[in-house]
């Protein structure tokens, strides 16, 4: 007979403490569900350019691969309203998601998403999201995607990177949200490297870098990070002035709401206890600004 203590549970089955036998094939089952857990990953990319026609903005070319999309539910107008679908349901841990964006010469593109997209817990590698957006010469691009929501434990590695003609215009807004907080969810630990570079004219004029690592709630805490508040925004505009600045300050907010301006652009700085007060805050920055919102963020 076997001695009883050497014998052990391990993930509810009964091993050989002492068996080589048994190692290998413990190694053989997990070297398969690694192999599985790969292959399972999603990997999608969207080329987008849209072109003037007649005063009208319209698609001019569109490619699809994986599970990203992108629709244009209206009829082609001065303004072209696109909608970007994930149809794998959500972004988890090695997924790897790019996404390039050219907005034609004289054309008016917004661009948001069917809804709030979600980053699940990750095993081991961070899921990567690539986002180049290339504006020509007197276009305009209103970024506006619904805001991101990391799960505990989450990793996310995220890149936007912006191309814009000497008089091109954009809005870009971002808001990300570590748990939903009206379901109890606390983002405890996990990881978010966030990358934005935008040039004008072929010249750097903004660069931000956030990295938050380990503790993030510990680190949302602090008092000069997010004071406990788990929901933030961040909308850039260019060109920006004072103008732009004394439009969003003249606004009443429920959150902490900040807007400054230099060398030609303006940035408003967003931060909230939970996601519906800081969507609130964000329609009203947005309004003020455009004076519209995607259709998608009314319904």
């Amino acid at each position: 007979m076997h001695d009883p203590e050497k014998w052990e549970p391990v993930f509810g089955k009964i091993m050989h403490r002492t068996s080589s036998a048994g190692a290998d094939v413990a190694g053989a089952v997990a070297a398969k569900g690694n192999r599985i857990f790969a292959a399972n990953r999603a990997v999608g990319r969207v080329a987008f350019t849209v072109k003037q026609v007649g005063g009208k903005t319209r698609r001019a070319h569109v490619h699809e691969a994986g599970s990203l999309r992108v629709r244009c539910p209206g009829a082609p107008a001065e303004e072209l309203e696109a909608v970007l679908i994930n149809t794998a349901g959500g972004v988890a841990g090695g997924d790897r998601f790019a996404l390039d964006v050219t907005v034609g010469e004289g054309t008016r593109l917004v661009l948001t998403t069917a809804a709030a997209e979600k980053i699940y817990r990750a095993i081991d590698q961070p899921a990567r999201i690539e986002v180049k957006l290339d504006v020509a010469a007197g276009a305009a691009l209103a970024w506006l995607p619904q805001e991101t929501i990391l799960f505990d434990r989450a990793r996310l590695a995220r890149s936007i990177e912006v191309s814009l003609a000497a008089d091109a215009h954009i809005i870009l807004a971002e808001a990300i949200v570590f748990g939903r907080t009206g379901m109890g969810e606390v983002v405890e630990e996990g990881a978010l490297f966030d990358r934005w570079r935008v040039r004008r004219g072929g010249r750097l004029i903004y660069a931000e870098t956030v990295r938050l690592e380990g503790a993030i709630a510990a680190r949302l805490a602090a008092p000069a990070v997010a004071k406990g508040a788990v929901a933030v925004a961040t909308v850039l505009i260019v060109p920006g002035d004072e103008a732009t600045v004394a439009a969003v300050r003249a606004l009443a907010f429920e959150g902490e709401v900040g807007a400054s301006a230099w060398n030609g652009l303006a940035s408003v700085r967003l931060c909230a206890a939970d996601s519906a007060t800081l969507r609130r805050d964000l329609v009203h920055v947005m309004t003020a600004l455009r004076g519209h919102l995607p259709r998608l963020w009314t319904n």
